[in-house]
């Protein structure tokens, strides 16, 4: 692929030749290609036409997770959690064992794999929280504990921040039917400048109704100014982590 080099720039096309802007500078391509009818039809691009229907399926369970999580995501997740949930998603669907190729689903897949995805790649729960989270998995309910430790020795905490506070959140997808459930459980706001009391949270699995189940669990900072609550929308600090997951 061709790239521009000369101090005039362009967009768009001239003659078979089209310019675009991509994050590594502008491009030039030659315009051209297979027709869509032919992609469509012809036998040669079958494995073509299975690739687009696997995506597109795909691309409709990204979205179910994402729109889900969202409230406990909102001030957490890096700006590319949509392109790391279409692999980690598309990873799942590829180890359908039932159906055949271009008819895959995620619902069908090994949903373990899920487990262990940050909400913000560019840090992780792990290196913002160092100690330990303990978990007891019921089939009632998911418990979150974590012993109480000093903020300063055992956070990583941004400039300004005078309070934190450690949520979990379950949600539930039915990829079939689109219906979804979430909840959300956080701790007071701690103050960073003193010892924490021991933390239990926990999420009722009874509250999620869909087979697919998955737990986080998350920090976020804040800073209070005279009982004012400004959060901190700090992808250098603020964390989460897919910890487990459910397939009934």
């Amino acid at each position: 692929m061709a790239k521009q080099t000369s101090i005039i720039t362009l967009k768009g096309n001239i003659g078979k030749l089209n310019f675009y802007k991509t994050k590594d500078g502008y491009q030039v391509r030659e315009k051209g290609g297979v027709s869509r009818s032919r992609i469509m039809n012809d036998p040669k691009y079958a494995r073509t036409r299975e690739n687009i229907a696997e995506f597109k399926t795909n691309a409709a369970a990204v979205k179910l997770v994402k729109d889900t999580i969202r409230p406990a995501t909102v001030n957490i997740s890096d700006s590319r959690i949509h392109q790391r949930l279409i692999r980690r998603l598309l990873e799942i669907l590829r180890t359908d064992p039932v159906n055949r190729r271009g008819e895959r689903m995620v619902s069908e897949g090994d949903w373990t794999l899920i487990e262990g995805m940050e909400i913000n790649n560019q840090v992780s729960l792990g290196s913002v929280l160092k100690e330990e989270i303990q978990l007891q998995d019921s089939a009632a309910a998911w418990e979150v504990s974590i012993n109480p430790f000093l903020p300063s020795d055992f956070l990583l905490i941004p400039d300004g921040a005078t309070h934190f506070r450690i949520f979990v959140a379950g949600a539930s997808f039915n990829f079939e039917t689109g219906t979804k459930s979430f909840v959300q459980m956080s701790s007071v706001d701690l103050l960073l400048s003193q010892p924490t009391q021991a933390l239990n949270l926990s999420v009722q699995k009874s509250s999620l109704n869909d087979p697919h189940k998955i737990l986080l669990v998350g920090i976020d900072f804040q800073q209070i100014v005279n009982g004012e609550h400004y959060k901190f929308n700090n992808t250098a600090h603020n964390s989460a982590v897919i910890l487990k997951s459910e397939k009934s």
